[in-house]
Parts: C-alpha cells; structure tokens; sequence
C-alpha cells in the first residue's frame, strides 16, 4: 500500500527577524520556552499590571517626602546601587536584580509628576539591562491618614521586553510583586524602626530623619 500525504505547515512570518534562524529552527526554540505572542509582540514588551496597598506606620506628609528623596529611595530599592536627583528634574537609578536566570544591571531614568503634597504622586520611568531587555512604565501612588498611620494605595502599569519578556508572565508577575512588598517592608523600617535592628545597629536618629524631611518639605 502506498500512501501519498499532502501536508502544509505555516511557520510564523515574523521568524525572518531572528538572523540566522531558520522558520523550523524558530518554532522549535520557540515551543522550548513555551513563548506566547508573535516575536514582535515580545519585542515591543510584555504587558504587566499590579495593584495593592500597604500600611505605614507614618503620617503622610513623612511617607509622602520620604518617596521624593532620593536617599530614601536608594535606601528601599532593592538591589539600587545609585539614586541620584530632584523631584522636579527626575532621578537616575541603578539598580542589578535577578529575575529567574537573568541578572542584569538596569540604568535608567524617573520622573515624578501630578504631585499633591500629601495625597499623590505619579511615578514614571524606564530602565535599560543591556541583553537583559528593558522596562519601562509608570504607577499612580495615593496616600490617606489611616489609624496607623497612612494606607498607601498604589496602581502600576508596566512593560518588559527582551529576555525578561520571554521569561512569561508568571515568573514577571512574581518578581513585580516580590520587589513591591520588599520596597514596602524597607520604607517601613525606615520610616518606624524598631528599637535596635538584628544585627545590633542602632536604627536612624531623629535627627536624621529631620534632615532628609527638610529638604524636600522645606519644614524644620
């Protein structure tokens, strides 16, 4: 018996865009990692949205200038070696993370905009990780007098591309949110210590505090 088959397959035309892999060779790499979307829906970024809120143990016009200053910030980030600016110029971060296997090194710019003293703020930024990829996107971050202090809410809207975009989301989504709590969890240590750290480090002086909350309120 001879059996004759007429069978068609359709690679995706985008594969022209990985030099040196073939249509075949592209599917196949592309099944491996379980990538989802055309390849130029992944270069443009994979979309990713959170949202949550946060007890501080800190009056809002303290959380409010302790988000506008960059010591702070660099204090919170986790994993930023740098934070550098103003309010009103923006700030350059550097900041080198591990997202599942990719470790990189991000640079890259914030700026803050809609500030209402004590009540919002939108933060807007991108970072570039070299081979990595890149992230970029904004939050809208609104404070309220709580009983123990302020109830931060917060609302982010970001994209990454490049390997951190074939990582899928649910590896994404984790580190985002790995990240928040984190950031979170240092802005509350540093705004309410406890008496003596666990390494045995005496937590920050009020007159520290006084001096990063003076320059950006302009109080003593």
């Amino acid at each position: 018996m001879r059996l004759n088959l007429d069978v068609k397959v359709k690679y995706p035309t985008e594969c022209h865009k990985m030099p040196g892999m073939s249509p075949r060779a592209w599917q196949s790499k592309a099944g491996r990692l379980g990538l989802k979307g055309t390849a130029s829906e992944r270069q443009g970024g994979q979309p990713m949205q959170m949202s949550d809120q946060k007890e501080i143990a800190a009056d809002p016009a303290t959380v409010y200038a302790a988000l506008l200053t960059p010591e702070v910030l660099q204090a919170c980030v986790p994993g930023a070696q740098e934070v550098a600016g103003t309010p009103e110029d923006g700030f350059e971060a550097t900041v080198t993370q591990k997202v599942g296997p990719v470790k990189a090194t991000f640079k890259g710019q914030v700026t803050l905009s809609d500030l209402i003293e004590k009540e919002k703020l939108t933060i807007s930024g991108e970072g570039k990780g070299g081979a990595a990829g890149f992230a970029k996107g904004g939050a809208v971050v609104t404070l309220a007098p709580s009983e123990t202090g302020t109830l931060l809410s917060y609302d982010v809207e970001a994209k990454v591309g490049g390997k951190l975009a074939q990582l899928g989301s649910r590896i994404i989504d984790g580190f985002a949110k790995k990240m928040a709590d984190q950031f979170f969890a240092n802005l509350q240590a540093h705004l309410a210590p406890e008496e003596e750290s666990q390494d045995g480090e005496a937590p920050e002086t009020g007159e520290e505090k006084k001096g990063w909350f003076s320059k950006v309120t302009g109080r003593g």
